[in-house]
């Protein structure tokens, strides 16, 4: 297996929280989400590698290469088994994470994320990884940011930062995230999960709608599924309170 040193930030003191990103983004991106869940748990987040701070590994990358860096450095700051929190790509890692190493993680919450894809979605993940490659981040944002938040949102230029972020990313990175993410397939594992579980939904959700997310709480013995009403994909970003609750009050429950 690959790895690759990630860059990380570590807030408050308590039960640990690990928070996974989405494509393209940083551990700033938590920021609001953050200040929500309160002191009480020692938060870790991370740039996932190829991203913000964090390097490329010096091949391409699987699903469980990225979840295997994450494992990496849950051992050397010895905060295992912590409460996994992944949004999006993140969420898929997350999953592989718990497969893959169940005794780091003590809890798991997915979110915004699929357990699998149709060949033909595997398709179109690899035509936006090599549509980039061609043609440069300007080529993704606007389609990206219409699937990510809602109109009103982008209208009243909420979206700004995120979108300069992906403006700021290294083409490879993301192209080599994109294709990790069109080889995803945790669905036939999910089963064997047996810590507790949250799969979290935005209601307006184009790209991973809420059937797609309580398709892997199915798969999970006792999993909770729950819908953030009217949240879009980055259903953390434009309702962080709302989240933070439903993450606290399942963190409470575990």
């Amino acid at each position: 297996m690959d790895s690759a040193p990630l860059h990380y930030r570590v807030d408050g003191s308590g039960r640990p929280v690990v928070l996974l990103h989405p494509v393209g983004l940083d551990l700033t991106c938590f920021d609001p989400l953050v200040s929500e869940i309160g002191p009480r748990y020692q938060i870790l987040r991370v740039d996932l590698r190829g991203h913000g701070r964090s390097p490329l590994g010096s091949r391409p990358a699987a699903l469980r290469d990225y979840a295997g860096d994450v494992h990496t450095l849950l051992q050397q700051l010895a905060l295992g088994p912590a409460a996994v929190v992944g949004f999006s790509f993140g969420g898929m890692i997350a999953q592989v994470l718990a497969l893959e190493w169940p005794s780091a993680v003590s809890a798991l919450v997915a979110s915004a994320c699929p357990g699998t894809l149709t060949e033909h979605v595997r398709g179109i993940m690899r035509e936006r990884a090599g549509l980039t490659a061609h043609a440069g981040m300007d080529s993704v944002v606007d389609a990206t940011m219409a699937r990510w938040f809602s109109e009103s949102f982008r209208e009243r230029a909420g979206d700004r930062p995120f979108r300069d972020r992906l403006l700021g990313d290294r083409v490879d990175g993301w192209t080599q995230a994109w294709s990790a993410i069109a080889d995803l397939d945790t669905a036939p594992a999910l089963s064997s999960i047996r810590i507790p579980t949250l799969c979290l939904a935005g209601e307006a959700d184009v790209a991973s709608p809420p059937g797609v997310v309580e398709a892997i709480a199915r798969l999970i013995p006792g999993a909770r599924f729950v819908v953030v009403p009217g949240a879009p994909h980055m259903l953390f970003i434009e309702q962080p309170r709302a989240v933070a609750a439903t993450i606290r009050d399942f963190l409470d429950r575990a």
